[in-house]
């Protein structure tokens, strides 16, 4: 049952979470901790002071921090008040940065002092003109276009900032992935986000407020801001927030601590496993749940992970334009390794023919479109880009899938990543399946290389595990053993990492670019 209470401005959930919880510590990282009392007075004085910058209702202000307990504050008071909140990665390169703070036409960053000079190059190459937000040493006040982030959330506004209560207006601008290029800025409002809450992670993975969350997942990434932003401040629940992914580090953060959710992608679920195994560390302690999402999970992973933990580890399917969620596995259901689970509550899925539209029977594939609340506003002035995603309601992801007669969905790959053999389609996963199958491979990633006669062969980008050196030859007899000859890899390149996105997509582009011409 989708619980709709919670589908509320932000406002009114930061006042509630006052009332009701208070003193209970709702973020913390490896510096401080926040209070759910606090936290309401800190993002109300922050939305206040943005007032007094000038900045007004709609305008974008961009938070381009690291994890961390402040990145949640900021991102609140900015969407509390009506103002639209624009996350850049804190790793992004100068280029990255300057393009989104460009794109969403941001007035105000938010970040770090050590991010000072960066922006004002930035600022200088792109004739870009906002307000400096900054948090740490604030040696550089003295400047007019510099605030201090520690002052504007203790310093009592001269104008309170009115809470926005409408929560369909523009709250986010999320950039996606970029797995094929230049990103596009994804609108958001609240509705969409705590939509996905209310019919997904509370009634079907059972999020509440007894939780305790450890999250190593990227703030600025849309599963993030629906499950470590949105979703605990919705369920009142706490959550221990990782700076950065690390192996040894969140085995030892279990180890120390009560934690009972670990949300995360495929790749760190991979990482975690091998690290927990080379440490001989076979408990999660008091983790009741994990959940991945953001990226195909390997049914051979899925498996693994659970018989060494003893842990549930639930897969579900997103994408930034559905915030997050459209499909998910239940914990107390019957699951499939391998499959993502079955539509959300409330939300329309089928699966058609990509060309005709025509819905296509189970066990064929197809694209997957999907229909709901979720659905974005569209993409940040991409009108015609925003046409072609969005039709008659429907939202088209350009991801291939399958579905069977019980209604579980399988992600198959990507339209835009099918390798094209002289006629016959070919998913990259497939290949990639088939080889992680050796126990000397870490990772992999297959793309389509240009040919002159069949049009494009597959190809895999192959990372040894550490001690091992497999061989061409070995790594493409295997692949004999599980794939058709059309589908076998006409050449295997040895790399020291397959490059990936936030939420652990497999950046393809990247690696055409780095193939022989």
């Amino acid at each position: 049952m989708i619980q709709t209470d919670i589908i509320i401005p932000i406002g009114q959930l930061l006042e509630r979470n006052k009332n009701v919880y208070g003193a209970k510590v709702a973020w913390r990282d490896i510096r401080q901790e926040i209070s759910y009392g606090e936290l309401e007075a800190q993002t109300s004085r922050l939305a206040g002071n943005f007032l007094s910058l000038g900045i007004t209702q709609g305008q974008s202000i961009a938070v381009y921090l690291p994890n961390s307990v402040p990145w949640i504050i900021s991102a609140l008071a900015i969407v509390r008040a009506g103002f639209v909140c624009v996350p850049i990665f804190y790793d992004a390169s100068p280029a990255e940065v300057a393009y989104r703070i460009s794109d969403a036409g941001c007035v105000a960053v938010i970040t770090l002092t050590e991010k000072y000079e960066s922006l004002q190059v930035i600022a200088g190459q792109e004739s870009l003109t906002f307000k400096n937000i900054l948090f740490g040493d604030d040696g550089l006040k003295n400047n007019t276009n510099i605030f201090s982030f520690q002052e504007m959330i203790t310093r009592v506004p001269s104008q309170h900032a009115k809470d926005q209560n409408d929560i369909d207006c523009l709250a986010f601008i999320v950039y996606t992935s970029g797995t094929t290029g230049k990103p596009k800025g994804v609108m958001l409002n609240v509705r969409s986000l705590l939509w996905v809450v209310g019919s997904c992670l509370i009634p079907v993975f059972g999020l509440n407020d007894k939780d305790d969350v450890i999250s190593p997942l990227p703030l600025f990434h849309s599963y993030a801001l629906a499950f470590s932003v949105l979703g605990i401040l919705a369920t009142g629940s706490s959550e221990y927030i990782m700076e950065r992914y690390s192996s040894s580090e969140l085995l030892k953060l279990i180890k120390d601590h009560d934690f009972t959710i670990l949300p995360g992608v495929p790749t760190m679920f991979h990482y975690l496993l091998e690290g927990a195994k080379k440490e001989s560390i076979s408990s999660l302690k008091n983790i009741r749940l994990g959940l991945s999402a953001g990226a195909i999970l390997p049914a051979k992973l899925n498996q693994e992970f659970e018989e060494y933990f003893g842990v549930k580890l639930l897969d579900g399917y997103g994408i930034t334009e559905t915030a997050t969620f459209v499909t998910l596995n239940s914990p107390t259901s019957t699951r499939i390794f391998g499959s993502c689970g079955v539509p959300i509550p409330g939300q329309a899925v089928r699966i058609v023919d990509p060309v005709s539209l025509q819905d296509i029977p189970a066990g064929k594939e197809g694209e997957l479109i999907v229909r709901g609340p979720n659905l974005m506003m569209g993409y940040f002035n991409k009108v015609e880009e925003t046409a072609t995603a969005l039709r008659n309601g429907w939202y088209h992801t350009g991801d291939l899938a399958i579905f069977d007669l019980n209604g579980f969905i399988t992600i198959t790959g990507r339209l835009k990543e099918l390798i094209i053999r002289g006629g016959q389609n070919i998913a990259p996963i497939e290949i990639e399946e088939a080889i992680k199958l050796n126990p000397e491979i870490l990772d992999c990633a297959a793309v389509g290389l240009a040919d002159k006669y069949l049009g494009e062969v597959p190809v895999i980008f192959v990372v040894p595990r550490e001690g091992h050196s497999p061989t061409q030859e070995t790594i493409i007899a295997d692949c004999k053993k599980y794939l058709s000859d059309y589908k076998i890899p006409k050449h295997v390149y040895f790399v020291d990492i397959i490059p990936r996105t936030g939420s652990g997509k497999i950046m393809r582009f990247k690696l055409i670019e780095k193939m022989p011409t």
